[in-house]
């Protein structure tokens, strides 16, 4: 069994202690930074076994060597990223699996936001920590990878089942939600969901982790082939690709 901890870095950065209860093997998913990492590791009295990386842009990784150096950890990250990857050491290929302790995570090839972006998966927990492919509400800008690549990643992440937390790599819920009213004001789902973002992050509270089930219905970025959504927002249906590239368009000059 997996505990996950949340903690919040940069001005809006995400990185995530995981431990596996059992075994008390912990890893550390995209340390942008080492010392706040370091103070929940000693405040709780656990060691760091492995650093897990998303992708290679340094608001995820700038935390790797400094951790390594102070615990001899193993960074891992994507076998086609390992020479943008800080200290890594096992390099992982898309559909395999890796294991925290006595937790088991596969490795999900998500290229779009970059080219070697990947996501960790941990099925039996229902846990996906996708980085900066999928945000709530949102998808990462397309900095290096295709369309076609982007829409294939998303439609990756929308297959796993709707009960899947979805742990991403920022804080932007509260923006995206913007956009997703500027394109369907009418939503009335989205308008509660809104409003819930608002008053958690006047507590300062996240809005993460997501649940896939209502990013499902929610989030533009996974509704490019719902033709009624398409409809509301006026968008014609040439292709899944197309479609998606239209709407992260408009999300881009938003």
């Amino acid at each position: 069994m997996i505990e996950t901890i949340q903690i919040p870095l940069l001005s809006d950065n995400y990185s995530y202690i995981i431990r596996d209860k059992n075994t008390n093997i912990t890893g550390c998913i995209d340390p942008s930074v080492a010392k706040d990492i370091v103070n929940v590791l000693q405040n709780r009295g656990i060691d760091l076994n492995f650093i897990l990386n998303t992708h290679h842009h340094q608001d995820h990784v700038g935390g790797n060597q400094e951790l390594k150096e102070i615990y001899n950890c193993k960074i891992i990250g994507c076998y086609d990223d390992q020479n943008r990857i800080p200290g890594i050491d096992i390099k992982l290929k898309d559909s395999e699996q890796f294991n925290i302790g006595e937790s088991v995570f596969e490795v999900i090839y998500t290229p779009g936001h970059t080219i070697g972006h990947i996501c960790f998966y941990f099925k039996d927990q229902n846990l996906l920590f996708c980085g900066d492919t999928i945000f709530s509400l949102g998808c990462g800008r397309l900095f290096e990878g295709s369309y076609e690549q982007m829409t294939e990643s998303i439609l990756k992440i929308r297959s796993l089942p709707d009960c899947t937390k979805i742990f991403c790599g920022h804080e932007y819920t509260e923006s995206n939600g913007k956009f997703a009213e500027f394109l369907d004001s009418r939503d009335d789902l989205l308008k509660k969901k809104i409003l819930n973002i608002k008053k958690d992050r006047l507590k300062s509270k996240p809005t993460i982790p997501a649940i896939l089930e209502e990013e499902k219905k929610l989030n533009p970025f996974m509704k490019f082939d719902n033709q009624e959504y398409l409809d509301s927002i006026k968008i014609e249906n040439i292709s899944n690709v197309e479609n998606f590239k239209k709407i992260r368009i408009m999300k881009d000059n938003f």
